[in-house]
């Protein structure tokens, strides 16, 4: 297999602070990969720097081998990489579908004249994203609310449009950063067999932070413990959690 993501001495300070320091990572297509520690180790900053939202002050990032260090947001995401965040940023006033079809921009495009004048490509590229958008929120369970407003669905439910939307974008890698924060078992459980279906039916690479233990070990195939900023364990998944450290960086020494 390929590699889609590869990440070489990635390291940052803030105000003196190393909030990542000599952080590396490999990963396959098609690989659902996990990055955990304990709160603070680092895990949305490293989330941050892949993205373009901090430039890091050493280190490479490649995306199926194109450099894409400093690079703005935009341009990562057009590259390919894509991400949910830890706090919900749906586009709360617009229905589930319209937040599916602003996932679609890369895909789909016509000129501002084409969309004032409402010329016949409009409409029928607008067809082909609605058509497209509908397809996503199948997959989600969520086709029957596509005409409410994102703000009407509740909690578990946004949390996979912002999924949704975020694959409309078509990435080479899926970020999900604690996708299953404030979600029930059952939505968790639901959360876990979604997830399945993005790496097995549509063949995604996914990262994924996540500080629920059930699913990261029920999904995650591999794993990244980040501690202080640091990598403290890398590797199979079954090997990384019943590691003492990684148990120790958890629960402390008792």
């Amino acid at each position: 297999m390929s590699t889609v993501l590869e990440v070489n001495n990635l390291t940052i300070s803030f105000g003196g602070l190393r909030a990542v320091d000599d952080f590396n990572v490999k990963i396959k297509e098609g690989e659902l990969y996990g990055l955990i520690g304990p709160n603070g180790a680092g895990k949305t900053t490293v989330f941050n720097l892949l993205t373009g939202v901090y430039k890091p002050d050493e280190g490479k990032i490649f995306l199926e081998g194109e450099n894409i260090t400093g690079k703005s947001t935009v341009e990562i995401n057009k590259a390919g990489i894509a991400r949910t965040f830890q706090n919900i940023r749906l586009f709360k006033n617009l229905s589930v579908l319209d937040n599916v079809k602003a996932g679609l921009h890369n895909s789909f495009t016509y000129s501002t004249i084409t969309g004032i004048l409402r010329l016949p490509k409009y409409f029928n590229i607008e067809k082909e994203m609605t058509e497209k958008a509908m397809d996503l929120l199948k997959v989600f369970d969520l086709d029957n609310e596509a005409s409410y407003l994102a703000s009407n669905l509740p909690y578990g439910k946004q949390r996979k449009l912002e999924i949704a939307r975020a694959l409309a974008t078509d990435p080479k890698l899926l970020l999900l950063d604690e996708p299953a924060a404030g979600m029930n078992p059952n939505e968790t459980q639901e959360l876990m067999d979604t997830i399945t279906i993005l790496k097995n039916d549509f063949k995604k690479t996914i990262l994924l932070i996540e500080h629920d233990m059930k699913l990261v070990s029920g999904i995650c195939e591999e794993l990244t413990v980040l501690n202080f900023g640091s990598v403290l364990c890398q590797g199979r998944t079954s090997d990384v959690l019943n590691d003492p450290e990684v148990i120790k960086a958890y629960l402390g020494d008792d």
